[in-house]
């Protein structure tokens, strides 16, 4: 499995591994043996808190590690005049009769509450690489498909602001 990404979402993935690494597992490592020493085990609900958040940091470690060593660097431009990577973007859903707007985003960053949207998305795959104007068919499983119309394209960039997505 390969993980499409940027220059900047390698960034801020090694630099949340980094911190994790070498700040945070240190800081959880000294609250599980601090707890340890407050007795019984099994009725201590200290040290599995502890244990739990220890677990929690190492699994996310394992995550990032594992999205980096099989990740593709791909770039976030697009050609003029089409949906590219972090551009904000204005729909029209025809069935619904309702705008929408989105940032087309990386998986690692998405959040759909927010408008960041995954261009591994139906609507991400949908739209990317179209034109102002172009009616496209979103097509969300066998069954289910709707249309909508790109109706406006503001060019983004990748400034670094939005976080990564968490687990």
């Amino acid at each position: 499995m390969h993980n499409e990404l940027t220059q900047q979402d390698l960034a801020l993935m090694r630099q949340e591994l980094d911190y994790r690494r070498t700040v945070l597992r240190p800081q959880l490592l000294e609250a599980v043996k601090t707890a340890r020493g407050f007795g019984d085990l099994s009725e201590n609900f200290e040290y599995k808190a502890a244990k739990r958040e220890k677990n929690r940091n190492d699994s996310r470690c394992r995550y990032l590690e594992n999205m980096i060593r099989t990740a593709v660097l791909i770039s976030d431009r697009s050609e003029a005049g089409t949906v590219g990577l972090y551009d904000h973007v204005t729909l029209y859903l025809v069935d619904e009769d309702e705008h929408l707007q989105c940032q087309i985003v990386t998986t690692m960053r998405q959040d759909a509450r927010k408008g960041l949207i995954s261009k591994e998305s139906p609507v991400g795959k949908a739209v990317l690489g179209r034109r102002k104007g172009d009616r496209v068919t979103v097509q969300v499983n066998e069954q289910y498909s709707y249309e909508l119309i790109i109706q406006d394209i503001i060019p983004g960039r990748d400034d670094g602001q939005i976080p990564l997505a968490r687990f």
